[in-house]
């Protein structure tokens, strides 16, 4: 297992193709995809493209969707990450946690991490993110980052409200 961060109450490492259950797992419940526009992930077929295709070309740009694991128990709660999107030639930070998870400052500790990891050793002069408008946790999880209401765009088919990160900013 490579572990990539630590935080005071989490670790973040990254996936492997034995980990496509998780995936299914994380996707399966309605409220945790609500806003993603991605859906349930179907099979272990799928969640293994997902993987090959999607997250894992990722790290080798040092950054990625990681896993994220409780310290106290190695418990699998989400992934965190940030992800190049090369259309818009952007960094995006994403999160996506079991709902049994949410409410209790992961999100924030995670995406913490995950932010002075892209602008301390990753070097990174902006850092994206979308929210759709409906989901005010995830855009109050953006506030408390400190980054800074962009505009509004849409996120799959949702009307969503983008946040920017500038290292010229007070991060």
């Amino acid at each position: 297992m490579k572990k990539i961060l630590e935080t005071e109450r989490l670790y973040f490492r990254e996936f492997t193709i034995e980990d496509a259950q998780l995936l299914i797992d994380l996707n399966s419940n309605p409220n945790v995809v609500r806003y993603t526009g991605d859906g349930a992930v179907k099979n272990l077929e799928e969640a293994k493209r997902i993987l090959t295709d999607i997250i894992f070309p990722q790290y080798l740009n040092k950054m990625g969707r990681w896993a994220v694991h409780l310290k106290h128990t190695d418990e699998f709660i989400g992934w965190c990450g940030l992800k190049y999107i090369a259309d818009a030639n952007e960094i995006d930070l994403g999160y996506r946690f079991f709902e049994k998870y949410w409410c209790k400052g992961f999100a924030t500790e995670a995406a913490k991490a995950i932010m002075d990891h892209g602008i301390n050793t990753l070097k990174l002069k902006n850092i994206i993110a979308l929210a759709a408008k409906e989901n005010t946790a995830s855009i109050n999880v953006l506030k408390k980052l400190g980054m800074t209401y962009l505009g509004d765009d849409m996120c799959k088919h949702d009307p969503a409200e983008m946040y920017i990160f500038k290292q010229d900013s007070n991060y």
